[in-house]
């Protein structure tokens, strides 16, 4: 069950989470600045309009998949422990304080987010 739990951290309460904060308080998208790139030099070698339009489409079906994932894995403890890393992530570069407040608290909902049998038996749901 650590492994579970452990693997539920790093992807995505560290990674979806956390990092998705950071990148948007710093104001860069990497996944955007990637896919932009790839998408122009597949345009560049194949020009036609729809492979232009599924690079458009690609980052909101990325963002929807991750999302279900994370929900799939926790649960709606899990989507709030993604939900407060990224705050975590947002607010670190104006109160790293409140920041580790928050992110402490996502990891350790996001630690028993994939034991669905403890939150049960804790939450009564």
């Amino acid at each position: 069950m650590a492994k579970k739990s452990q693997t539920y951290i790093w992807q995505f309460v560290l990674g979806l989470g956390f990092l998705s904060g950071l990148w948007t308080s710093v104001g860069i998208d990497p996944q955007a600045v990637f896919l932009n790139t790839l998408g122009n030099v597949v345009y560049t070698f194949y020009s036609d309009p729809t492979v232009r339009s599924i690079f458009l489409i690609l980052p909101t079906i990325l963002i929807i998949i991750s999302i279900l994932s994370a929900y799939k894995k926790g649960r709606f403890l899990g989507l709030i422990s993604v939900g407060m890393a990224y705050i975590a992530g947002l607010v670190i570069l104006v109160s790293t304080k409140t920041a580790l407040v928050f992110l402490t608290v996502a990891i350790i909902s996001g630690y028993l987010a994939p034991k669905h049998g403890l939150v049960k038996k804790l939450t009564a749901f």
